[in-house]
């Protein structure tokens, strides 16, 4: 079902809702990506009420008039609006790939208002880490059997050196998901339609993150954290989520095998199982 509701500039924002139980409001990534990318989350609704919002200026929602808004820190607002709209005095927060940057943006401004905390495949933007080149080596390593490893290494060593070609991001897309077949490369195929990088760029401009206070943030947080990694992901190596996972005191690393970037699609059943299992979890310090 898909509601609308109005952001506090005026904004009319939208949500879809997926599913059964207590809400899970979910944040998706690209940075500025059509939410539709996150489907279901692999059947994640048999055991939450998902809330999948659209960000501003994508998939239903309207686009603002002041575009500065688009940055992740004034997307907080957002965040904030849509609880208040649902009426929940703190809202349990999944967020994929860029999405973990808003919802530890609204964790350090709001840290009352969040519960459980679940960062899946997560953007390090927001807390100041870096892959390094052995967490890289330890992905791409262990894909070099696949018959696409030689264009997609050659085209992310042409990436990492200033030399990308236009082809390349598309050629690299193999090392996102953990199986190239039909079904990812149809996932992939929708991502020009969702994304806008445009808008992406205004996401991630100068000013939207804090490192120290998102990490102090972090640090602080006394509820439970999901860190959830695909073995074979390039964008979020499993070496650099665990050093992620070090910044909270009730994090839970989970590596997901065989999964790349969008752990739901390589194995559902694996994902909704570890996903449930955090957020069906006790509460207690």
């Amino acid at each position: 079902m898909i509601t609308t509701f109005d952001a506090i500039d005026g904004t009319t924002l939208a949500y879809r809702t997926v599913g059964v139980g207590d809400p899970l409001v979910c944040l998706p990534g690209g940075p500025m990506r059509d939410s539709a990318y996150l489907g279901d989350l692999g059947g994640l609704g048999a055991h939450r009420t998902l809330v999948i919002l659209d960000p501003r200026g994508t998939g239903r929602s309207a686009a603002p008039a002041d575009v500065s808004t688009y940055r992740c820190d004034r997307m907080v607002d957002d965040v904030e609006a849509l609880r208040g709209h649902l009426g929940l005095g703190r809202l349990d927060l999944l967020g994929h790939s860029a999405g973990a940057n808003l919802a530890l943006q609204y964790l350090t401004r709001h840290p009352d208002r969040v519960g459980r905390l679940a960062l899946v495949n997560p953007s390090i933007r927001a807390v100041g880490l870096e892959v390094t080149a052995a967490q890289r080596e330890e992905v791409t390593e262990a894909r070099a059997g696949e018959p696409w490893f030689p264009v997609a290494m050659a085209a992310l060593e042409s990436i990492l050196s200033g030399r990308a070609g236009p082809d390349s991001k598309q050629e690299i897309a193999p090392f996102l998901y953990g199986r190239w077949d039909t079904a990812a490369q149809v996932h992939q195929a929708a991502e020009s339609g969702q994304h806008n990088e445009e808008l992406a760029r205004i996401f991630s401009s100068e000013g939207a993150f804090d490192p120290p206070i998102t990490r102090a943030a972090l640090a602080a947080h006394r509820d439970p954290v999901l860190l959830l990694a695909g073995a074979v992901d390039l964008a979020a190596p499993p070496g650099l989520v665990a050093r992620f996972a070090e910044l909270a005191p009730r994090a839970e690393l989970v590596v997901q095998p065989g999964a790349g970037h969008y752990p739901w699609l390589d194995d559902a059943e694996a994902f909704t199982a570890t996903v449930a299992a955090f957020l069906a979890g006790p509460d207690g310090a």
